[in-house]
């Protein structure tokens, strides 16, 4: 029972939510970019939401089914088709044995996402499926995805009664777009901007660089500044830290980032905006709006109570 690679995408890997606990010992989380849309596509499939999915970049890569299957697609638009028919993302389908499944098109977004029913059978490392590719252990064995490789799926599925009529809903879609405004809250550096450059910061909108990865984003816009010159001691960076770099610009701190740094860390991106950051194309431009920790952590206890209900809607199904 698994999936077959017939032919591999640009970087197609295997992740999941992170993996926890073990930055005190140097090693970064890792996992998807886009958490929002996994865990939506795994509540979908009635799957635990930190099963393994496998992420894909655009060229995405051509999949066969060994086995039937029960799949679900979200986060970037790649134009998936099953068997030549064009399938949408946020519902559920069948795929049956021989079944393949293709990208044709990049429509919007950066980063695609595959769950499967009962999800992928994966050998944890750290508690984790998720790839760490710099230090190649995690998912399918440290490595993105090559042509031939199988993934071997947990259960086998019987044709289903149901024909998956329901789907996501819009509501709990992110408006995913080219020139998004996240929001953030201070950084223990804020401060120390000047307020020419903290001016800039909030007005002005700032491009995603070429050479953006999974680590981080680097910024390129009007150059901002410090009041002084300082030295800092090397401290904890997470997920969505905004650094600003010694030559005025920003570097965002992404899912593969590192787990401590040196350079002023202005503001965090909030959690519930993490995943519009994680479909930009580079070139793509995105604005900061700032807000206090006590209206991010409301944000966060709505989107959770959103994702709760949407559990309990699909167990009811």
């Amino acid at each position: 029972m698994s999936i077959l690679v017939q032919k591999s995408g640009l970087l197609s890997t295997i992740q999941d939510l992170g993996r926890k606990g073990c930055r005190r010992f140097g090693i970064n989380p890792n996992g998807v970019m886009d958490k929002q849309a996994v865990r939506l596509i795994n509540i979908l499939l009635g799957n635990d939401e930190n099963a393994a999915v496998l992420e894909m970049h655009f060229p995405a890569p051509v999949l066969r089914f060994e086995a039937e299957a029960i799949i679900a697609l979200g986060g970037a638009d790649f134009g998936a088709k099953l068997n030549d028919r064009e399938i949408e993302n946020w519902r559920p389908y069948f795929a049956k044995k021989g079944s393949i499944l293709k990208f044709d098109d990049k429509f919007f977004g950066n980063r695609a996402y595959l769950a499967v029913k009962s999800g992928l059978n994966i050998k944890k490392w750290l508690g984790s499926s998720a790839t760490n590719l710099r230090a190649k252990i995690g998912g399918f064995g440290g490595r993105s995805l090559q042509k031939g490789d199988r993934i071997l799926l947990n259960s086998k599925f019987q044709i289903p009664n149901s024909k998956f009529t329901y789907k996501i809903s819009n509501s709990l879609i992110l408006p995913y777009n080219s020139s998004p405004t996240v929001r953030i809250i201070a950084g223990a550096e804020f401060e120390m901007l000047t307020a020419l450059s903290e001016l800039a910061f909030l007005k002005e909108s700032f491009m995603i660089g070429r050479e953006s990865d999974r680590m981080g984003f680097r910024l390129h816009g009007k150059p901002l500044h410090l009041l002084d010159k300082i030295e800092l001691v090397s401290a904890a960076v997470n997920f969505g830290a905004i650094q600003l770099l010694p030559d005025g610009q920003m570097i965002i701190l992404m899912a593969d980032h590192q787990t401590s740094g040196g350079y002023p860390r202005i503001a965090h991106v909030i959690s519930a905006d993490l995943p519009l950051l994680a479909q930009l194309n580079p070139n793509d431009n995105v604005s900061f709006n700032l807000i206090s920790i006590n209206k991010a952590e409301k944000i966060l206890l709505q989107n959770e109570f959103e994702l709760n209900y949407l559990t309990f809607a699909v167990v009811s199904i």
